[in-house]
């Protein structure tokens, strides 16, 4: 269970703190018990659909830094592993969800020592006046050490031009990221394009980034697969019919998807409304039986 605390402050920054005691206490049963880190790996993220070079990742993450501790207790030369990154997608491909899972699984992993996650945008880096950037930018940086600072729609930072204070919050991190790179992890996501050429800003950004994970979108297989397991989650279940007609309403939406298509926020957008209707039509059922709290017809799936 996880302690939200919600900070808002020329934007809004969002904060969850894991519960420290209880992930360590997981720690040292780890540590007493024989167990395979990479299948630990496999089930931390067993809930992610598509990703398929995310486990890979992790994996080659946690082997290296281990591989890395072995060296350096036979004295040989190991290298301190930089482990920025940048997330390259289209909207709702999962880049947010997937950050957050990753400040829980490198703190288990004792790769991040609080295992924080703080998520910005432009205005909580971004001041008023020349000086007042730089300082946020810091500030912000001083509260992720120790965590993951995960920044989205970060090429808005390069918008403005050279006069604009975006550009000092991009100088700003660059600087953090060589100076404080053991201590906090800066993950930068937005659309693939748009991410390109916020790279082209600075020339020491692209090499500061040795990890680069690309989110594609959803297939409808893969888009339905999420709509089912979020009903689960809210235990409901789709009938075959809701199904097929969910199915051909995503192939079409495929088909004719504009560049803001959100994937699968869509779905739970498409979710959410059929729980709504769902509910309308119970109401004029007596005597509900539990399968009629729980299934969602082809009738509730009111969609445009």
């Amino acid at each position: 269970m996880e302690s939200q605390v919600s900070l808002k402050r020329n934007g809004q920054i969002n904060i969850i703190l894991n519960e420290r005691e209880k992930l360590s206490t997981s720690r040292e049963t780890r540590e007493e018990n024989s167990y395979d880190p990479f299948v630990d790996i496999d089930h931390q993220f067993s809930s992610f659909i598509g990703l398929a070079n995310l486990k890979d990742t992790m994996k080659e993450i946690y082997a290296s830094i281990t591989i890395n501790q072995k060296r350096e207790k036979a004295g040989l030369k190991a290298e301190k592993q930089v482990l920025h990154m940048l997330f390259k997608g289209n909207p709702g491909t999962g880049k947010t969800t997937v950050a957050r899972q990753l400040a829980r699984t490198l703190f288990e992993m004792n790769i991040l020592s609080r295992g924080h996650f703080i998520e910005a945008e432009r205005a909580d880096l971004v001041g008023e006046y020349i000086g007042h950037t730089a300082q946020k930018t810091r500030d912000l940086i001083e509260k992720a050490k120790g965590g993951i600072l995960f920044i989205d729609e970060a090429y808005s930072l390069g918008r403005g031009g050279d006069k604009d204070f975006g550009k000092e919050a991009i100088d700003t991190l660059v600087k953090h990221m060589e100076d404080s790179h053991n201590e906090f992890i800066l993950i930068l996501a937005g659309y693939p394009n748009e991410m390109e050429y916020f790279l082209s800003l600075n020339p020491g950004l692209v090499s500061r980034f040795p990890i680069v994970l690309e989110f594609e979108d959803y297939s409808v297989g893969q888009l339905l697969e999420i709509a089912k397991q979020m009903a689960a989650e809210r235990e409901y279940h789709f009938t075959k019919e809701a199904e097929w007609k969910l199915q051909d309403y995503l192939i079409k939406q495929k088909q004719n998807k504009s560049h803001d298509f959100s994937n699968a926020r869509f779905v739970r957008n498409l979710l959410e409304k059929s729980i709504r209707k769902h509910a309308v039509r119970l109401m004029r059922k007596q005597n509900l039986t539990t399968k009629d709290l729980t299934t969602i017809t082809k009738s509730d799936l009111h969609l445009d």
